[in-house]
């Protein structure tokens, strides 16, 4: 990654750029063949000279998983909890669109937790359905208590966004309005799924 401090061009993160440069440059064709992978979580970042041919020649991207990849995962995580007879593993992916391995991982563990707090021994759809909305939306706000005209714009601010939602072309399912405060600065929200 580049991007200086502010306070010239010998901090570490440039004298290491530099290195990495002239180690690259180095290789010539009649050694060995030689490939260098490197990965990162911000290319926006990487300096413009670590592209140019001949160095990072190629990039390719990891993105997040798709339906199928999403399920693939779940299957792998779901090994570790015992599901109740009602949960659908292809349901759970197909409401978790953007959700990295990382994050279906998280919606697994949180569902087990949310299950073992009610005191089930095995973990429910239902379970599933609040750990996603903790997952997305973040966790109740019990100590934020809205007032009935709070209560009421929310619900109108809620249905707009359902009603958009249902009636533009091409937009994903509403599955779930909600006026309960969630997360850091939301009042309700309105669930949608592909």
């Amino acid at each position: 990654r580049s991007g200086g401090n502010g306070f010239g061009g010998n901090d570490e993160r440039e004298q290491t750029l530099n290195q990495l440069l002239t180690e690259m440059d180095g290789f010539d064709a009649g050694d060995a063949t030689v490939i260098v992978l490197a990965a990162t979580n911000r290319p926006e970042t990487l300096d413009p000279a670590l592209l140019r041919p001949g160095r990072f020649d190629r990039q390719v991207l990891v993105d997040r998983p798709d339906l199928s990849g999403r399920l693939a995962i779940l299957e792998i995580y779901a090994k570790k909890v015992k599901l109740g007879e009602n949960v659908d593993l292809k349901a759970m992916a197909t409401r978790t669109p953007g959700f990295a391995g990382a994050d279906l991982a998280n919606l697994v563990n949180e569902a087990a937790l949310l299950a073992a707090r009610r005191g089930n021994k095995v973990v429910e759809t239902q379970d599933f359905a609040e750990a996603i909305e903790r997952v997305v939306a973040g966790l109740e706000k019990k100590g934020r208590l809205l007032n009935d005209k709070e209560k009421k714009i929310v619900a109108y601010h809620e249905v707009g966004h359902a009603l958009v939602g249902t009636k533009v072309a091409g937009t994903d399912q509403v599955e779930k309005i909600s006026i309960v405060p969630r997360g850091m600065a939301a009042l309700g929200y309105t669930m949608q799924v592909p």
